[in-house]
């Protein structure tokens, strides 16, 4: 104890061993300790500032009485640095103003370990439906979704692909216009020619499932894949037909005294604002009256040109130029992307490994939590003809299809979103991955029809909004976007139920007067509120709109 309890310490002049200064437990010495541990003596002092003693406590070196200021201020830091080291019994806690993860006003946005948390709640929910089937059938699964997935699986991907190698024809169709010297140039028949070629081909494979009376599970995964590409093409030919009207124009200034000097013509990109598209065709018309021929030249060259400057119209009129456009996850057509550099080809293993592991969640939710309820309800329903005893078993099934409806969504989202969009990336080495926003956090339709699928999103501001606006005012424009949107979901769910009953047309179209609700000064700026009613009404919608289309 005593090399633990006292400093060693051999001094020249005396070679006497000192006890370490430590902190005495009787309170009336402890008041008469000096700052630096000594004992103060009866003038004040302690014992180790003494200037006599010569001596140090081993902690500090005393300073003389002529020290420069600088020395001074050393010393001063040292000491408070010394004392906010010392250990307390009970150590201090530092308070400060601030607010918690889940404030409003707070800036964390890192909730990753929720997304974990979905994951894992999933995964309880599997384990729980495969014993509770094992206790009752003696198997983990039931098979009659998976039957379904796998009825005619080939014949469905030979169509998939025959239907994906139709749309190459507009490239073909696109030289015919583009070299033509009378009414097939795009601004006087080939637009016509090729809108009633998709016209046309949109019929055809729609019908398609119909006319060999494929599942609903095949006409779903179908159906969507045909207006994915049906608006890829669209994009594809319209926008190269603006540039082939845009190089003929070009070409044509060479002899000014015949050419149009109208203003060049900007095609909208898909990351064009809305406001953008207001205002942008004025203030150019302003400007290009007192613009030489030089610059409208200019204009029309960077017109053809890709907006990073490496490929110019028509070197894209290529079957490599189109592969590459078809398997890129985006439904707008650019003459260049910006690309990653390599493929990562671990990202994408895991990627291709959650869109089966999605579709194995989504098989099992549907088979355990929304056909029985559904088929439940459909033999209640022919058993009764009370209109009181129908409306309780309508509402009793969407009550029990709101969170297998919820879960569903969330699913559907991730593995086409996230996924199979991510997939396709890697292996086009796509930049652009951003798929989605916060839809989430969304406090009326319009921020939500935005957010949640950016794709659609640019293709309809770009092709159909953009497209209308010379013609029609804005507010004319939105409802005719809104409208086609409309249009294409009952599209979607009437493939899928083989009934045409307008409940999905008439939820989306009412949303615009929702919308104008929401914009009054009553409701508008309350976040927190609307976030509420979007979900609220998202998830309500989901399961009566499947309610209604399968049991009515």
């Amino acid at each position: 104890m005593a090399h633990s309890t006292f400093q060693h310490r051999h001094d020249a002049s005396d070679g006497i061993i000192r006890p370490r200064p430590v902190k005495p437990g009787n309170p009336a010495v402890l008041r008469a300790q000096g700052e630096d541990g000594g004992l103060k003596t009866n003038g004040g002092l302690s014992k180790l500032e003494m200037p006599a003693s010569g001596l140090s406590s081993g902690r500090s070196t005393p300073l003389p009485p002529d020290a420069p200021p600088s020395a001074l201020s050393i010393s001063s830091a040292r000491k408070q640095i010394r004392a906010q080291q010392k250990h307390r019994l009970f150590p201090s806690i530092d308070y400060a103003a601030r607010v918690s993860h889940f404030d409003p006003k707070s800036d964390y946005r890192d909730f990753r370990g929720f997304f974990i948390l979905f994951w894992i709640g999933l995964a309880i929910m599997v384990i729980t439906t495969m014993l509770r089937n094992i206790k009752d059938t003696g198997f983990p699964f039931r098979f009659g979704v998976w039957a379904l997935l796998i009825e005619r699986v080939w014949q469905l991907a030979l169509t998939d692909g025959a239907m994906v190698l139709s749309t190459s024809l507009s490239l073909p169709l696109h030289k015919i216009f583009r070299n033509s010297k009378g009414w097939l140039k795009w601004a006087s028949g080939g637009m016509a020619v090729q809108s009633i070629y998709q016209a046309c081909w949109l019929v055809l494979w729609v019908n398609w499932p119909f006319m060999f009376g494929w599942t609903w599970t095949a006409q779903v995964f179908f159906t969507l894949h045909t207006i994915t590409f049906l608006m890829k093409m669209h994009s594809y030919a319209f926008y190269n037909g603006h540039l082939s009207t845009t190089e003929h124009r070009l070409s044509a200034l060479d002899n000014p005294e015949s050419a149009s000097t109208a203003a060049a013509v900007r095609y909208p990109r898909s990351s064009t604002n809305l406001t953008e598209l207001d205002t942008s065709k004025e203030k150019k018309a302003h400007k290009d009256e007192e613009e030489a021929l030089s610059e409208l030249r200019e204009d029309l060259a960077i017109e053809l040109t890709s907006p990073l400057g490496q490929v110019t119209y028509p070197q894209n009129l290529t079957w490599s130029n189109y592969t590459d456009y078809i398997l890129v996850p985006t439904l707008c057509y650019e003459l260049e992307y910006p690309r990653t550099e390599r493929t990562q080809y671990l990202e994408l293993f895991w990627k291709t490994l959650a869109v089966f592991g999605c579709i194995f969640l989504l098989t099992i939710t549907s088979e355990e939590f929304i056909l029985p309820v559904l088929h439940d309800a459909s033999i209640r329903l022919n058993s009764i003809s009370s209109t009181s005893e129908t409306l309780l078993i309508m509402s009793e099934t969407i009550s029990l299809l709101l969170f297998p409806f919820m879960v569903t969504f969330l699913l559907v989202f991730l593995v086409i979103f996230e996924y199979v969009l991510g997939a396709f990336a890697e292996i086009t080495c796509f930049a652009d991955r951003h798929f989605y926003s916060d839809w989430w956090n969304s406090c009326d339709w319009l921020e939500f029809s935005r957010e949640w699928n950016i794709p659609v999103h640019h293709f309809l501001r770009r092709h159909v909004y953009g497209a209308s606006r010379p013609y029609l005012s804005r507010n004319m424009s939105t409802l005719v976007t809104f409208l086609l949107s409309a249009l294409g979901h009952e599209l979607v769910l009437g493939c899928i139920t083989k009934k045409v009953r307008g409940y999905g047309f008439l939820a989306q179209m009412l949303q615009l007067p929702i919308v104008a609700l929401q914009q009054t000064r009553w409701v508008k700026g309350k976040r927190l509120f609307n976030n509420i009613c979007f979900w609220i009404s998202m998830i309500l919608g989901l399961s009566m709109i499947c309610s209604l289309y399968v049991l009515v």
